[in-house]
């Protein structure tokens, strides 16, 4: 009897399991299917306003075949990269049926670089003769600085303005690996000062390197801010700086006092305030408040329209490749958040092959990473431009260390004035837990090994100090290497280039001054100087690589968010800390020892 019970319980089991199961895939096909029904092309009606409210973070990159789920709805996410945003923007523009921008915005999750070319895609599209509202209930210091540059900006009555200037906070791992009796051995390359990434295993604060370097970095992207709105805003730095220093923004009426704002009005008043604008003169037409009778189309739904006929560009005509490299740096095949150096690599490899490409752009927006996948990928940059295709470097938010490494040898280098890159340096870390095993654990370890140095990179036993030395001068011909790729790509002396590198990060504004960065300019800037390089007077892109399948990205997505959220539980720990632990976790224990990355972590509060 008890045999068949179990037979019965496993039986039913497997049922309930494989119900499970079709009930899965089936809302997923149905996922999937809506996925495919929203690429239909939209259309839009004249005297329609393009609807900005930038409430989901912004990547580097846009897939439209790609799909994301809100686990708390089961919605489809979309995801617009900022290539897609500003191409929208910039069409809008031309199209006749958008009368403007109603720019609905309170924060913006991207960083500095990323907001400066949205600022200044909105900057351009008022150039067209349109013209852009801004309103919020509460700008966030993000959030304003993008709404600054519309031709009116509102504010909530009883809303707020974030205006105190930036900040940036390290976290410092030392004492608890101490507790936990974990030696991080480190080694950086000579006078490597200032890469810090070291720094929260040696120390429990910044060196003073460090912190000089990141004052000097927050105060020129904040300077560059401050230039921006005050040109836009008919204010000046410093009466915009005192406002910061005296927290005088406090309520709305102090904004608006203070020149901040044009003017405070509930949501119904801005609504009517754009139904004048498109003189919607009608009885029936007449909005009374109601944005339903506004035509307001969101971005994700003007993406969908169907391209502007601009140009004499054909399907036939030549191209410029551009490859996006973004994120950190790894051996192996990557994925679309991580430059991998096999698949990168390859994308650059068909760009050279490729006939019909003239010219190559390498998009950069990585904090850098493996030394040895730097210079794989930056192999087949020297090979691009040994086959006579020119060879320009477009920066995004990041191209430090690694990111800077593989752009070195351009042709011609952009940057955006807050664009983080240098951080010419090389670091490596071998951990020692023998004593954690031994004390905590109740662990011990014995080993047979046939030479001397056997098992050198071994986590449970401390570094002889031959092997110590063997290693140490492992990073310093790695950092010899990287500044002598350096000078001869910036046609600089190497030892010029070492007064710069050491480690150091450097906004794009100091970058050109001190010879890292040849030209201020976004991505489209950089199509076009490679395009006028190769004499194409008309031209296609094409984007490479290949995007990864859509599902396995979501699938793989929803998993780092399980578990990102079971470890936030169980630790009471905000995502984005328990993010870096997880980086912290792999620099120390997997993959390359020897790294050429930014030295800090940066988390823009916008």
């Amino acid at each position: 009897m008890n045999f068949w019970k179990s037979v019965f319980a496993s039986l039913l089991g497997s049922i309930i399991f494989v119900g499970v199961l079709v009930i899965f895939i089936a809302f997923f096909v149905g996922i999937i299917v809506s996925a495919g029904d929203s690429e239909q092309v939209s259309n839009i009606k004249s005297k329609s306003i393009l609807h900005l409210k930038f409430d989901t973070p912004i990547i580097e990159r846009g897939n439209d075949q790609a799909f994301q789920i809100d686990l708390a709805t089961f919605e489809p996410v979309v995801s617009l990269g900022l290539n897609n945003i500003l191409a929208d923007i910039s069409k809008a523009g031309q199209d006749d049926k958008i009368e403007g921008i109603f720019l609905d915005i309170t924060s913006i999750i991207a960083s500095p670089s990323s907001v400066q070319d949205l600022r200044r895609a909105l900057v351009e599209f008022k150039e067209s003769g349109k013209w852009i509202v801004a309103y919020s209930e509460g700008y966030s210091q993000g959030g304003y600085y993008l709404a600054s540059a519309a031709d009116e900006v509102y504010l909530y009555p009883e809303g707020g303005l974030d205006f105190t200037g930036l900040s940036t906070e390290l976290m410092f791992f030392k004492n608890m690996l101490d507790e936990l009796e974990v030696d991080v051995q480190i080694v950086r390359g000579p006078d490597n000062k200032y890469k810090s990434a070291v720094e929260p295993f040696m120390y429990e604060k910044m060196s003073d390197p460090n912190r000089e370097q990141l004052e000097v970095l927050l105060n020129g992207v904040w300077n560059k801010m401050l230039a921006d709105m005050a040109s836009s805003r008919d204010l000046t730095v410093e009466s915009m700086g005192m406002t910061a220093d005296s927290l005088s923004i406090r309520i709305a009426e102090d904004a608006l006092e203070l020149g901040f704002v044009d003017g405070l009005k509930y949501r119904d008043e801005v609504v009517d305030l754009l139904s004048a604008k498109i003189e919607m003169e009608e009885e029936k037409e007449l909005s009374s408040g109601d944005p339903k009778k506004l035509r307001l189309v969101s971005l994700e739904k003007y993406h969908k329209t169907a391209p502007l006929k601009l140009g004499n560009a054909s399907w036939d005509s030549d191209e410029v490749a551009v490859v996006y490299a973004v994120g950190e740096i790894t051996g192996g095949e990557g994925d679309d958040e991580t430059i991998g150096s096999e698949r990168i690599s390859k994308a650059l490899r068909d760009a050279r092959l490729n006939e019909s490409v003239k010219a190559v752009v390498l998009r950069v927006n990585s904090p850098g990473g493996s030394a040895l996948a730097s210079d794989v990928i930056w192999r087949e940059t020297q090979l691009i431009k040994a086959a006579g295709k020119p060879f320009v470097v477009s920066m995004g938010d990041l191209a430090a260390s690694g990111g800077y490494y593989i752009a070195a040898s351009a042709d011609k280098i952009y940057a955006n004035e807050n664009t983080i890159t240098g951080s010419i340096g090389v670091f490596g870390m071998i951990p020692n837990a023998e004593k954690m095993f031994n004390n905590k654990l109740g662990i011990t370890f014995d080993r047979v090994q046939t030479n001397a140095h056997s098992g050198i990179m071994s986590i449970t036993k401390p570094l002889d100090p031959e092997s110590l030395k063997a290693i140490n001068e492992s990073v310093e011909d790695i950092y010899n290497d990287f500044t002598l790729l350096v000078a001869e790509g910036r046609g600089m002396s190497q030892m010029d280039v070492d007064q710069i590198a050491q480690g150091r990060v450097w906004t794009g504004t100091d970058a050109k001054r001190v010879g890292l960065v040849d030209e201020f300019g976004n991505l489209e800037d950089a199509i076009a100087e490679a395009a006028k390089m190769a004499g194409m007077e008309t031209y296609n892109t094409l984007e490479l690589p290949k995007f990864k399948d859509p599902f396995e990205e979501l699938m793989k997505g929803l998993a780092g968010e399980v578990e990102t959220a079971r470890i936030v539980e169980e630790l009471g720990m905000p995502s984005n800390y328990v993010e870096q632990l997880e980086d912290v976790r792999m620099l120390i224990t997997e993959g390359d020892r020897i790294q050429a990355r930014m030295p800090f972590y940066l988390n823009w509060s916008n």
